[in-house]
């Protein structure tokens, strides 16, 4: 019994630590979006002839795609679990559609 205790309690910091991973990546493209669309605005209203926003926006895009493939893996858009998600909500859709 010690022992499912201590498997169930390692999967559950495992998991946690997961959860704590992708909330900073989250929390990271908030920010990431938040500041560059003011960069955006700041740029269009003070020199809207010459565009330079895209240039910090590019660099920290950078840095962000790279906390992304460090939380998300390289499978980041079509991993195993995102297919089998999908693969069940249209199922779902398709029952419920022929419930009609």
């Amino acid at each position: 019994m010690e022992n499912q205790e201590k498997l169930y309690n390692d999967r559950y910091q495992r998991a946690k630590q997961r959860v704590e991973e992708e909330k900073g990546f989250y929390g990271h493209l908030l920010t990431y979006s938040a500041v560059n669309l003011g960069l955006f605005l700041l740029n269009l209203i003070t020199s809207p002839g010459h565009w330079w926003f895209y240039w910090p926006m590019l660099g920290w895009g950078i840095g962000l795609l790279i906390h992304g493939l460090g939380v998300f893996g390289r499978n980041w858009f079509y991993s195993d679990q995102w297919e089998e998600r999908k693969i069940k909500e249209y199922m779902k859709k398709e029952e419920f559609d022929g419930r009609k």
